[in-house]
């Protein structure tokens, strides 16, 4: 005879009721016709919501002006992607989770350069432009100063930057080859060029759109888009389609936490919320284990609940 104690919020005690036929394959293939139809048929009826993917093109042929005074930005070095830190670059420690500098530990694994790699190579790759070789040249062969002395005009008339007649106009002196190279940069992006550039780059595949990416999110453009989208993270975003069709409802408790203090105003908030949903999940996965918890559903007996026609006969 054993002599094993029993331990209620572990052990199940043998069935001695009554038992009653279910026909598992059955029940799953109803299930599955009557999931299959539905799909099809809101399928056929609402479409997808989804939009036509946003491109530089886009953008620059949509808001001309706010492409220019961003690509400035990029070139003088105040734009976010400059200074967000790992894994593009070293400008910051990037987000920390307590003392813990995660972001820090995985290092410049995708290495970004703002000012080469959205405004100076994709201009440098321009053929048959004898004034934008020259500006560049002047540009790249000017010393840090006046470099630094050429975008500190520029950034004085950048106020005041307008699109008229097919191209960007400013009115910035003292500001050397600059005008010059942010008007063609628009043209380039206005014509597609530049997403063909930042898109392929050296690399023999053309699916990696971390550059065209991190250029549309340092802008405003993007941003004003996922409002009307309601696609913010203050807007629940996280968890909608775009035009705040319902989307990976099962999200709410991720985007949940974007919505509250101290998540909501952090500089480290994505961080927060990841280290957050990972202490859920680790609760979550040993709750078998964590002695109180364990016995928490045993004690409410809300199995009775759920099963209370079985328990009524059992009376």
């Amino acid at each position: 005879m054993s002599t094993k104690r029993y331990r209620p919020d572990v052990d199940a005690p043998e069935w001695r009721g009554g038992y009653y036929p279910y026909d598992i394959l059955k029940e799953g293939t109803i299930a599955l016709l009557v999931v299959l139809v539905l799909t099809v048929t809101l399928a056929l009826v609402f479409g997808s919501p989804d939009e036509k993917s946003i491109t530089i093109k886009g953008w620059s042929t949509a808001a001309p002006v706010d492409f220019a005074q961003t690509a400035f930005g990029e070139l003088d070095g105040t734009m976010t992607s400059a200074g967000y830190g790992a894994p593009y670059n070293t400008a910051s420690t990037g987000q920390q989770l307590g003392p813990l500098q995660l972001a820090h530990w995985v290092g410049v694994r995708i290495p970004i350069n703002s000012a080469q790699d959205f405004v100076l190579g994709p201009l440098a790759s321009q053929p048959d432009l004898p004034a934008l070789t020259s500006a560049l040249t002047t540009y790249e062969q000017a010393s840090s100063t006046q470099q630094a002395a050429w975008l500190a005009a520029y950034a004085k008339g950048e106020g005041a930057m307008n699109f008229q007649h097919g191209a960007i106009t400013i009115s910035a002196p003292g500001s050397g080859p600059l005008p010059i190279m942010i008007r063609d940069i628009t043209a380039m992006a206005r014509s597609g060029a530049l997403d063909e550039s930042l898109l392929s780059g050296n690399s023999f595949y053309t699916t990696n759109y971390t550059k065209t990416l991190l250029f549309l999110s340092d802008g405003g453009y993007l941003g004003q888009l996922a409002q009307h989208q309601h696609l913010l993270g203050t807007q629940w975003g996280m968890m909608n389609e775009t035009g705040s069709y319902p989307g990976q409802a099962w999200l709410w408790l991720y985007t949940f936490w974007y919505q509250i203090p101290p998540f909501n105003t952090s500089s480290n908030g994505d961080v927060l919320v990841w280290g957050t949903m990972m202490l859920l999940s680790a609760i979550l996965l040993f709750l078998p284990f964590i002695p109180g918890l364990r016995s928490v559903p045993r004690r409410l007996k809300i199995y009775r609940l759920i099963w209370r026609e079985h328990y009524a006969q059992e009376m």
